[in-house]
């Protein structure tokens, strides 16, 4: 079995099954090493929140959503402008199709056409969000000035990935080839690369395309500050060896600055990750993880939560930047943000909190 690891603090709660997973995907052909982040947590049949290195590719491992990732935008509109009625009235509708000119959005983005493109501008199911989000506290002016940011104004955050498109990609490349590896520069190898390729630009242009419908419906401009993916595979050099670096669930160290959100209410991380990451594989947290099985949340939730508590999260933070509910609302992030922080010497750049409408 080749090496597994697991990131995290001694009271960071990771279900067993998640670890048995990681365990289970160490022991696959050509495998090196296998490593569960602090948002570890079970998927199927292989863990979420986890990096993974071999000599072959493993499609199975990055998943259904290729190219799924955060992009964060730095809006015009100062904080203390927003009001979210009004911006609630305004986002409705937005998981329908687009109606702008497709045809010319693709040209421009330079993308190929799909069965898919319906989909573009669309966020999708499942833990994918968008949200305006103020900046609560700066940990480090110059990095945050570096990347051309205003404490004043709201920022804009994008969850979403390649839709059905990752998932074609996925399901095809398994029914031909079922879960073995691909052995590199072989014609499936190389065919499912190029899907792959192509799933990571749509999944990028799609974030853009949110966004833009977005910024559109608030009559407001943004200029997009990162985009980054954390389901894909990357050839990498390594130790002397050419190697294959899967992430699920994983951001990458090693492109910059990212973003890390919370859980829904609590504040999200724009980090500068460490440059001594390789223990990570060069990988950090994509996120606050879940606990639960997306299956299972219902029946444990419907009776604490009702239907109009989802409709909109409030942030007495951005009335009154100085409320003493800051320190409840870092807290609220968990051990998964500060375990890492500590293991990895992760730098920390700014904190911010969603102001009120998530769609």
């Amino acid at each position: 079995m080749s090496a597994t690891h697991v990131i995290a603090t001694a009271d960071t709660w990771i279900e067993g099954e998640a670890v048995r997973q990681l365990e289970q995907t160490a022991a696959l052909p050509g495998m090196r090493a296998a490593v569960g982040l602090p948002d570890l947590h079970p998927g199927k049949g292989y863990p979420i929140g986890a990096a993974f290195l071999a000599d072959r590719l493993y499609p199975a491992l990055v998943g259904n959503d290729i190219g799924c990732g955060m992009a964060l935008w730095q809006t015009e509109l100062p904080c203390h402008k927003l009001k979210p009625e009004r911006a609630a009235a305004r986002l409705t509708g937005l998981e329908g199709a687009w109606e702008g000119d497709l045809e010319q959005w693709r040209v421009e983005q330079g993308l190929e056409a799909t069965a898919f493109d319906s989909a573009l501008g669309t966020i999708g199911g499942g833990n994918h969000f968008a949200e305006l989000q103020a900046v609560e506290a700066i940990h480090d002016r110059d990095r945050f000035a570096a990347l051309e940011l205003d404490q004043h104004q709201l920022m804009l955050l994008v969850h979403s990935g390649s839709r059905g498109l990752g998932e074609s990609i996925l399901r095809a490349t398994i029914d031909c080839h079922g879960h073995q590896g691909l052995e590199p520069n072989t014609e499936p190898a190389r065919d499912y690369l190029q899907a792959h390729d192509q799933a990571l630009r749509w999944a990028e242009a799609n974030r853009r395309l949110i966004a833009e419908r977005i910024l559109d419906a608030l009559g407001i401009d943004a200029e997009r500050r990162l985009d980054v993916w954390h389901n894909l595979v990357q050839p990498v050099d390594w130790q002397g060896e050419r190697l294959w670096l899967h992430r699920k669930g994983a951001a990458p160290a090693d492109r910059g600055p990212v973003v890390i959100p919370g859980s829904r209410g609590t504040l999200s991380y724009l980090v500068q990750p460490s440059a001594e990451s390789e223990v990570s594989l060069r990988s950090l947290a994509h996120g606050a993880g879940r606990k639960w099985k997306r299956g299972e949340v219902r029946g444990r939730l419907s009776a604490r939560q009702r239907p109009e508590d989802l409709l909109k999260t409030d942030f007495p933070l951005i009335e009154s930047p100085k409320s003493p509910a800051t320190t409840g609302l870092a807290g609220n992030f968990g051990f998964h943000a500060d375990g890492y922080m500590v293991t990895c010497r992760r730098s920390s750049i700014c904190s911010c909190s969603g102001v009120g409408v998530l769609f």
